[in-house]
């Protein structure tokens, strides 16, 4: 690994004043913080249904998700949300609430998903998307859905539908 900074080998040490390990540039001091990812992405609700996206790209390619995706410098989360839902689906809801937080600490990765509303049915599915499909919620492919977070926000959302009244989830994954 090199210096971003100046091209110089790095070593991993604990630099001074810190508590974790870090790669430190051997020649201009250089700290290379690593931290975790942010990954946001929608709940796209129509009507009665819900839009699922089913993967064409590892990891886990073939299973059902909802669009999401990595945050890119220089966007909002929102606006994150928002070009996910574009790019995997060919969609434009409207965001309504942030809904979920997910942390997978083993992966560095933190999921940010809104709950989103669309006023059609139109999909576009782009070259991330196998297919793209509304399921009403009592036939949502449970055991095809792709990742744990996914599987977290559904759940709250099923369990939450019938009263119209929809709070901010927190949990994460441990192994």
């Amino acid at each position: 690994m090199f210096c971003k900074h100046c091209g110089s080998s790095m070593r991993t040490g604990i630099p001074e004043h810190d508590t974790y390990e870090r790669s430190v540039c051997t020649v201009c001091g250089f700290i290379d913080y690593e931290n975790p990812k942010i990954i946001t992405g929608v709940l796209p609700i129509f009507r009665d249904t819900i839009l699922l996206c089913q993967r064409a790209i590892e990891p886990r390619l073939g299973l059902w998700t909802i669009p999401s995706g990595f945050m890119e410098n220089n966007e909002t989360v929102e606006a994150g949300a928002l070009r996910e839902a574009k790019e995997e689906a060919g969609i434009e809801p409207t965001i309504r609430q942030l809904y979920c937080i997910y942390n997978l600490p083993h992966v560095g990765q933190v999921y940010l998903l809104y709950l989103a509303t669309l006023d059609s049915m139109h999909l576009d599915p782009g070259i991330e998307t196998q297919a793209a499909q509304f399921f009403k919620l009592t036939d949502i492919p449970w055991d095809l859905i792709a990742f744990s977070s996914v599987q977290f926000a559904l759940k709250h959302y099923v369990a939450e539908c019938s009263s119209g009244q929809f709070t901010l989830h927190t949990g994460s994954f441990t192994h």
